[in-house]
């Protein structure tokens, strides 16, 4: 979960830069149709029998839920900073948490709860000063987005049982692309050599950093693994300040301070546990 967190913050730096140069939702299909160019390999190794889910109507169903996810979290992203991009994504385990207790009925020990809750108050603390100022509908737009991504997760976690890791990856790669491309097309502009090179590139890091995902939710409960992710944060700000000159506030250093606070709390807790 830990190198998932930083393959998918590097994937959102190269997002955003090409979403500043190509319409958001133009750049969130071809991140995806980037991802199937370099999984390619893997169906012409494997054969497209190999490839096939067992539930097609799920792969779809799982597309399409995280396609209009993605939609409004590639508007609000040019916009945001890296930091707080990432922070506001932190309300997303609040709600796969919830919704792994509700819907796959997994147990939720009170350390998990705290940790989630320790989590958010940084979140507030990161991204509350901004809600007020010009960023601030873009804010709430990215923060609608984490429930419908959360579902997505959740998806994601239902099918680890009857699916493998890198089907769940091809086929998520491909419904994505199938459901993201009406709107591209509608905002089509020629992308040039480097921006194709910027979208394969992360392509390759969204495959990897959703293998990684996927093959944690397979081996771990899904709630457990969630305060792992607010580690994410420290990758964000150091790749903010170092590639777009972003300095974190002193807010977004104290709310994450918290969150990793939390974070290591939730993972001594969880060790101790399994040591017994």
């Amino acid at each position: 979960m830990a190198l998932s967190g930083l393959l998918l913050v590097l994937l959102n730096v190269i997002c955003r830069y090409l979403a500043q140069q190509l319409h958001p939702l133009q750049a969130q299909f071809l991140r995806y149709f980037g991802a199937v160019l370099v999984m390619l390999p893997l169906v012409g190794r494997s054969g497209w029998s190999a490839c096939w889910p067992r539930q097609v109507g799920g792969q779809f169903a799982r597309g399409a839920v995280h396609a209009a996810g993605l939609s409004i979290w590639f508007i609000a992203l040019p916009r945001i900073p890296i930091a707080d991009t990432t922070a506001i994504a932190f309300t997303g385990p609040i709600f796969i948490m919830l919704g792994a207790r509700i819907f796959l009925a997994e147990e939720m020990r009170w350390e998990r709860w705290v940790a989630a809750g320790i989590g958010l108050v940084g979140v507030l603390i990161v991204v509350g000063p901004g809600l007020s100022g010009a960023g601030g509908v873009y804010s709430l737009l990215m923060l609608a987005s984490s429930p419908v991504l959360a579902a997505s997760l959740l998806m994601t976690k239902a099918l680890t049982r009857t699916e493998r890791v890198d089907v769940l990856v091809l086929w998520q790669a491909i419904t994505v692309t199938l459901f993201s491309l009406p709107l591209a097309l509608w905002f089509w502009s020629a992308p040039n050599a480097w921006q194709w090179l910027g979208f394969v590139a992360a392509g390759g890091l969204g495959a990897a950093g959703q293998y990684c995902l996927a093959r944690s939710f397979s081996v771990a409960d899904i709630s457990a693994s969630q305060s792992v992710r607010f580690l994410d944060l420290v990758w964000a700000a150091m790749l903010g300040w170092m590639l777009f000159g972003e300095h974190p506030s002193h807010f977004t250093l104290i709310g994450g301070a918290l969150i990793c606070m939390g974070t290591l709390w939730a993972a001594r807790r969880e060790s101790r546990r399994l040591a017994r």
